[in-house]
């Protein structure tokens, strides 16, 4: 399946084979949605959903067992970039937390997909 991408921001979204990453981690049949934000959407998510209020870099919604979004704040890309961060939420996704391991697996796919 493809991933839809929607950019909610003035500033252009990335040339990045986000379809080809997404089928090697989630397989072929996960259905995805990307959402390239700013503070605003990023902040209010956060909020709403996590009880924090700041903007933050990436965060990853699961609808379904087969079905997700991934929002990256295009404002926050600095210190990772976006294949990083989307990555990153990709594995969350996946079912994978902040830890070592999740650490070395993002190495692992930045050497592959970069």
């Amino acid at each position: 399946m493809e991933v839809s991408i929607k950019n909610t921001t003035r500033k252009r979204a990335p040339k990045i084979k986000f379809e080809k990453i997404k089928d090697y981690i989630l397989g072929k049949s996960y259905e995805l949605s990307l959402v390239f934000c700013s503070d605003a959407l990023s902040r209010s998510l956060n909020h709403n959903y996590r009880n924090r209020d700041k903007a933050t870099n990436v965060l990853s919604f699961p609808l379904s067992k087969n079905s997700g979004e991934i929002f990256i704040n295009l404002n926050k890309i600095k210190e990772f970039g976006v294949l990083h961060l989307f990555i990153h939420g990709c594995l969350h996704l996946k079912g994978m937390y902040h830890g070592d391991t999740m650490d070395l697996e993002e190495a692992k796919l930045l050497r592959k997909f970069d």
